[in-house]
C-alpha cells in the first residue's frame, strides 16, 4: 500500500494542531544546505510564512547541525529533507539516538524551485513541490502529524510516504542519474557528436542541451513519454529508436553501478572524503571543486541564451529524444528491480526533472546549476558525468556508426511499459503550474558569491 496525502494552502489551518507542543523549529543549515540543492533559506521561509498565514506563534530558527544537535532534547523530533545522515550512520555502524523520534519530508526538487512554486502558490492553491515523508521513529505518536504538517507547510501539493532508505538510495542515484550527472555526460556526448558532423556549434547546442530542457522536458510533464514519441513521423520514430536502442544498455550499465555504489554506502563515503580534500589538511594542498561553464560548449550556451526569444522550448530533435528517453528507462527499470514504489520512481526519475530542474536548467544553463548546486549534487555530477559520456561515445554512437540493427524487442518493451500509465496518473500530481524562473530569480549560493569557488 502507498499512501498519497494531499496538500494545499486551505490546510495551512490545521498547522498549529499538527505542530502542537512545538515552540521552535531549527533548520540546519549544513544538512540542507550542502546536501539539498541549497534549500535550507527556501523550508526556513516557506515554513515561516505558512505559519505566519496560520496564525502561529512557532519561531523558526536556522542554526548549524552542531547547535541544534547539542540542544536537542528526550522526545524531541529529528527532522531530515534528505537520507544521507541516516546513509552515514548506517556505514559507520552507528545509529540516532533512542530518545528522540526522526522523520523526513523531502521536497522532490531544489531549493529555488521549492521557494519559487511556493510563492507562486499565493495565487493558485496547489502549486508547490510535492514531498516524500519518512517516519524513522515515533517515540510519542506525534511523528506522522508533524512530518504531515512540515509538508503541508513548505506548499507541497501531495506528499508520498517512503522510508529513509529508500529515500536516501533513490535521491543520491537520481541526481548521479537524470537529474543532473547523467544528463550532463548525454549532453557533452551528444555536442560532441553533432559538431563532429557538421552542425553549427549553436544549432548542436540547441539540438542537445535546449532541446532537453526545453521542449523534450515540458511535453513530458505535460503529456508523458509516450506521448513524445508520437509526437514523431515515420522518419522521427526510426531516428528516435536508433538512439534509443544504442543508448539504453550503455546507460543502463552506469546506472545499475552507480545505484549499488550508493546502496552499499560507498558513494557516501566517497562524498565525505571528497569533503576533507577541500580545505588543506596536514600540509597538503586544498582541491576544492572546479567549475565547468569556462569550456567551449558552454560558452556556446551563453551566446545561444542571449539571443533565445523569450518562451522559446527550443527544436525537437528525434535522436535526442531517443538518448535521453532511454536514460530515463534504464534509471526507471533500475529503480524498479530494486524494489522502490511507482510514485518514488516517478517523482525521481521524471518529475523532479521536467517539472523542477530542468526548467532552471533551461532559463540559466546546465553549467550554472552543476557549478551552483548542493556539495553532494555537485560532486556526483563531476564524479558520474564523464562515465554517461564516454560509455555513450564509446558505445552507443559506435553501434549507431557501425549501423548496427535496432533492438526491436527494446522498442516494443518501450512502447508497451506500464509505466506509461503510472505517468499519466502522477502527471496529475504535477504542480498546479509551470514553474516561473523570472530575470531576478537567484540561484547562486551565497557562499559561492563570496568565494568563487
Amino acid at each position: 500500500m502507498k499512501y498519497i496525502v494531499r496538500g494545499g494552502r486551505d490546510l495551512f489551518k490545521l498547522l498549529p494542531d499538527a505542530f502542537k507542543g512545538i515552540k521552535q523549529i531549527g533548520v540546519s543549515l549544513f544538512l540542507l544546505n550542502t546536501l539539498l540543492f541549497w534549500q535550507g533559506p527556501a523550508q526556513a521561509q516557506n515554513m515561516r510564512d505558512s505559519l505566519t498565514e496560520a496564525k502561529s506563534n512557532i519561531v523558526v530558527k536556522a542554526d548549524n547541525y552542531e547547535e541544534v544537535f547539542s540542544h536537542m532534547k528526550p522526545n524531541s523530533i529529528l527532522g531530515l529533507s534528505h537520507g544521507f545522515l541516516f546513509s552515514h550512520l548506517q556505514s559507520t555502524g552507528l545509529a540516532f539516538p533512542k530518545n528522540i523520534s526522526v522523520i523526513a519530508v523531502c521536497p522532490k526538487g531544489m531549493g529555488p524551485s521549492v521557494r519559487r512554486l511556493y510563492v507562486q502558490g499565493k495565487e493558485i492553491n496547489g502549486a508547490g513541490i510535492n514531498a516524500s515523508f519518512a517516519v524513522h521513529q515515533d517515540i510519542d505518536g506525534r511523528a506522522t502529524d508533524v512530518a504531515l504538517g512540515w509538508s503541508v507547510a513548505l506548499g507541497s501539493p501531495f506528499s508520498f510516504s517512503t522510508t529513509l532508505e529508500q529515500e536516501y538510495r533513490s535521491d543520491i542515484f537520481g541526481e548521479r542519474g537524470i537529474l543532473l550527472g547523467a544528463v550532463h555526460g548525454i549532453v557533452e556526448s551528444l555536442f560532441r557528436r553533432y559538431t563532429e558532423n557538421g552542425l553549427s556549434e549553436e544549432l548542436a547546442y540547441k539540438n542537445t542541451v535546449e532541446c532537453i530542457t526545453g521542449n523534450i522536458s515540458r511535453t513530458k510533464s505535460t503529456k508523458g513519454m509516450f506521448a513524445l514519441y508520437n509526437l514523431f513521423n515515420a522518419k522521427g520514430k526510426e531516428e528516435f529508436a536508433t538512439a534509443y536502442s544504442a543508448s539504453y544498455y550503455p546507460c543502463m550499465e552506469i546506472l545499475y553501478e552507480c545505484y549499488e555504489d550508493v546502496a552499499t554506502g560507498s558513494e557516501i563515503r566517497s562524498v565525505v572524503l571528497a569533503g576533507r580534500r577541500f580545505s588543506m589538511k596536514e600540509g597538503l594542498p586544498a582541491f576544492p571543486m572546479g567549475k565547468i561553464d569556462q569550456t567551449r560548449m558552454w560558452k556556446v550556451g551563453e551566446r545561444v541564451h542571449a539571443t533565445r526569444p523569450s518562451g522559446d522550448l527550443c527544436p525537437l530533435y528525434p535522436f535526442t529524444a531517443g538518448v535521453y528517453v532511454a536514460l530515463m528507462m534504464a534509471q526507471i527499470e533500475v529503480l524498479r528491480e530494486k524494489g522502490h514504489s511507482y510514485s518514488e520512481i516517478i517523482n525521481e526519475s521524471v518529475i523532479e526533472s521536467v517539472d523542477s530542474l530542468n526548467p532552471f536548467m533551461h532559463a540559466r544553463g546546465v553549467s550554472l546549476i552543476v557549478d551552483n548546486c548542493s556539495t553532494t549534487a555537485r560532486l556526483g555530477s563531476r564524479k558520474w558525468a564523464p562515465r554517461f559520456d564516454y560509455n555513450l561515445t564509446q558505445q552507443a554512437v559506435v553501434a549507431v556508426d557501425n549501423y548496427l540493427p535496432i533492438n526491436m524487442d527494446l522498442i516494443t518493451n518501450f512502447v508497451c511499459d506500464p509505466v506509461h500509465e503510472a505517468i499519466e496518473v502522477c502527471a496529475r500530481l504535477r504542480p498546479a503550474v509551470d514553474i516561473s524562473v523570472p530575470p531576478d530569480a537567484g540561484f547562486v549560493r551565497p557562499e559561492l558569491r563570496q568565494t568563487g569557488n
